[in-house]
């Protein structure tokens, strides 16, 4: 089977997150399996316009404001002739409307929808486009079918007027490999935080910054790990140095999935403050390494946590109550070592080979119910 896969950017992109992990991960699997994958995506400084990424063809056309608009012109122009079965639209950001552009059937990905969020990540007019480009997607896709990585996901694409029938969830997975030998009793660190994600705006780290400082009237030697890049790390370390938190937060950057590991290893707790996720991952892959987590009560992330058993959702934007999670996590360890143990056996149930095996599945219907 020929498959075209559109997303905004590829593994190897300076700001690839969740979306290109999900992507990576599953069609690596699907391209050994013996398919042919192709991968339109955009540019960045010192890429390659062609490049063979791990058994997938990658063609980077057009930049990081201009991308979804030339979608379209080069889809015609380069890659209409080719017998592709199947064109996979990964719904990141702006949809490029391709179902408008061929009648080769579309399969739409979705991790999550910006909705109004949107409006605290970038300007007004580029916000009031995504805004609205969004609420164009029960129109555009209406006859498409959808592959989600979360309940939440599904949920809000039906309260949007898509029908439950069109919908399939399939959850991220991890690398298991990555999680063998780690049990409850390695070595924890005593009051060692760790938040992963890319730092910008709808993240919140800011609030978990602020919950620091609370943290650390209970529990003074406490400390944060900050895994990830962004442009929001200047404006956050800025905010430790005004806070006095310097000794105490650490901001690491890109670090390698290994590396990510050891430190997950050591953690005490994870934290989660975002505004909204696509499934959580990152909170999966604390679990994988016996770290319970204090994660906000919203989309992605309460489909990820396991209220009480897993960790503990906290309402969103209340600093307190993240802090109050926080110490109790810290200080209570029979209660912290349970979560860890439920968390741990949860994670390893999802693995990126179930979620290839399921995604190659729900192409294979759309396929045949196309013809």
């Amino acid at each position: 089977m020929r498959i075209l896969v559109v997303n905004w950017r590829d593994i190897h992109h300076p700001e690839a997150g969740g979306a290109e992990v999900h992507f990576h991960e599953t069609f690596t699997r699907i391209a050994k399996a013996g398919h042919h994958v192709t991968l339109l995506c955009s540019r960045f400084p010192g890429a390659e316009v062609h490049e063979s990424i791990d058994g997938i063809t990658v063609i980077r056309n057009g930049w990081k404001l201009t991308f979804n608009l030339t979608v379209p012109w080069f889809y015609h122009r380069h890659l209409a002739h080719e017998a592709f079965d199947i064109i996979i639209e990964d719904l990141n950001k702006i949809p490029f409307f391709l179902p408008c552009f061929t009648k080769r059937p579309v399969l739409a990905l979705l991790h999550h929808l910006f909705g109004t969020a949107v409006f605290r990540e970038t300007n007004p007019i580029f916000a009031a486009y995504v805004y609205l480009t969004e609420r164009l997607i029960p129109a555009v896709y209406r006859r498409c079918f959808f592959e989600v990585v979360s309940e939440s996901s599904r949920d809000e694409l039906i309260h949007m007027g898509l029908s439950s029938d069109q919908i399939t969830v399939i959850h991220n997975g991890i690398d298991t490999r990555l999680y063998e030998h780690i049990d409850v009793l390695d070595q924890k660190e005593a009051a060692l935080i760790v938040y992963m994600g890319r730092l910008k705006r709808y993240k919140n780290v800011d609030h978990l910054i602020q919950a620091m400082t609370m943290v650390r009237e209970s529990v003074p030697d406490a400390r944060l790990c900050i895994i990830g890049t962004g442009d929001q790390r200047k404006a956050l370390e800025a905010m430790c140095r005004s806070m006095h938190l310097t000794d105490a937060v650490k901001f690491t950057g890109f670090i390698s999935d290994q590396d990510k590991v050891g430190i997950l290893r050591q953690a005490t707790v994870a934290a989660f403050p975002s505004d909204k996720e696509g499934w959580g991952l990152a909170v999966i892959e604390a679990n994988a390494c016996y770290t319970p987590v204090v994660a906000t009560d919203v989309p992605g992330l309460r489909d990820a946590v396991v209220h009480w058993e897993t960790g503990v959702l906290i309402p969103l934007g209340d600093r307190k109550a993240m802090a109050r999670a926080l110490i109790r996590l810290i200080q209570e360890r029979q209660e912290r070592e349970r979560l860890a143990r439920n968390a741990a056996s949860r994670a390893l149930q999802f693995t990126w080979d179930t979620t290839a095996k399921k995604t190659l599945e729900l192409i294979e219907k759309v396929v045949k119910e196309h013809r």
